[in-house]
C-alpha cells in the first residue's frame, strides 16, 4: 500500500528520536547542532533547547518535560564541539538548560544511550549501545529507570548488537532493534527472557528506529533500506513503506507517522545538514505515547 509522504522540513543536522508534544508540536533531536528541535506548523522548525555533545532521541514526561539519551558526542566519525558524559538529561521546559539525570546504573558508566520510551508502570526504559563500530563494538545493554531514580541493568546482549530504537508493546513488553544483527527482539520484563522476532530482510539491513501500532504491528526504519519495514508481532513480515533517504526514527501521532531522517549516511567527520522531517499521512492508528517522571 501507498501512503502520501509530506516534507515538515528539511535542512537538519541528523534528525533523530521523534517526540510529540501535549500541543501537537513535534520535538526532534539535531545530534550535529547538539541540541533538541521542534517544529510547529507554519512556524517550521526552531531551537528547543541545547544539549551539547550529541543528542540521540527524546520523550515526552509527563509534566512536559523532556527526557533525552545523550551520547557523550557522535555519530560516525563525527565528534561535537563540546563533548559530554554518555547520560541521561531532562529538559524542564523550552528554553531550559539540559541537566544530566544519570551517567551509570548499577555501576555500569554508560557508553552511549542511544533510544528511549516510558512504559506502562511509569518507568524510562533505554538502549545503550555506545558508539557504533562493527569492529570494535562497545557492550550493548538495555537499562530500566524507576520515577524514584532507581536503575537496573535489564540486559547485556551478547556478542554486541547495537540495540538502537526501542518501544513499548500494549502489554508491556519492551521491543527494539538492533543495528549489528538487523534483529527485532522482545523482552517480557516480568520473566526477562528475551525473544527473537524477526530478522529484518536484506543482506545487510542496519535497523534504527521503531513505533508499535495499536495492532501490534512494528514499524522499524532502516537507515539503508530507505523505508520502513512493517513487521506483524508474531514476526511475520507485512509490507515495506518508502519513505525518505535515511530514516532514523518514527512516532505515531494518532495515524499519522512521523519520521526522522538523516539525508546521507553518517560517513564523515563534517556534520552534514540534509536531514527532514517527514510525515506519514493516515497510515493506521498508532499506540498511545505513556508518559512518566523521573526523580533527580
Amino acid at each position: 500500500m501507498k501512503y502520501m509522504s509530506e516534507q515538515l522540513a528539511d535542512g537538519l543536522g541528523w534528525a533523530e528520536g521523534p517526540a510529540i508534544l501535549s500541543d501537537g508540536r513535534v520535538c526532534f533531536v539535531e545530534t550535529y547542532r547538539s541540541q533538541v528541535s521542534v517544529w510547529e506548523k507554519g512556524k517550521g522548525v526552531s531551537q528547543y533547547a541545547f544539549t551539547a555533545g550529541g543528542p540521540n532521541s527524546c520523550v515526552l514526561g509527563k509534566s512536559g518535560e523532556l527526557y533525552v539519551c545523550q551520547n557523550g558526542g557522535t555519530t560516525g566519525p563525527w565528534r561535537a564541539k563540546q563533548m559530554v558524559q554518555p547520560s541521561i538529561q531532562v529538559i524542564a521546559s523550552q528554553g531550559a538548560k539540559a541537566e544530566t539525570l544519570v551517567t551509570q546504573i548499577e555501576g555500569i558508566s554508560f557508553n552511549g544511550p542511544n533510544d528511549l520510551v516510558f512504559g506502562n508502570n511509569g518507568n524510562l526504559y533505554f538502549t545503550d549501545p555506545g558508539t557504533y563500530d562493527t569492529t570494535n563494538p562497545d557492550p550493548s545493554y538495555i537499562f530500566e529507570l524507576a520515577p524514584n531514580g532507581n536503575g537496573r541493568l535489564l540486559a547485556e546482549l551478547k556478542p554486541s548488537t547495537f540495540p538502537n530504537g526501542i518501544a513499548v508493546e500494549a502489554d508491556g513488553s519492551l521491543v527494539w532493534a538492533e543495528s549489528y544483527s538487523g534483529m527485532v527482539r522482545r523482552l517480557n520484563i516480568s520473566s526477562l527472557v528475551i525473544e527473537d522476532i524477526c530478522r529484518l530482510p536484506g543482506d545487510n539491513p542496519i535497523a534504527d528506529g521503531l513505533a508499535v501500532a495499536q495492532d501490534g504491528r512494528l514499524f522499524v526504519t532502516t537507515v539503508n533500506g530507505g523505508g520502513i519495514d512493517v513487521i506483524n508481532s508474531d514476526g511475520s513480515y507485512d509490507q515495506f513503506i518508502t519513505v525518505g533517504k535515511i530514516p532514523t526514527n518514527c512516532v505515531f501521532s494518532g495515524s499519522d507517522l512521523y519520521v526522522t531522517d538523516a539525508g546521507v549516511f553518517a560517513n564523515s567527520a563534517e556534520p552534514k545538514m540534509l536531514g527532514q522531517l517527514l510525515r506519514l499521512n493516515n497510515v493506521t492508528a498508532g499506540l498511545p505515547a505513556l508518559h512518566g517522571s523521573i526523580d533527580n
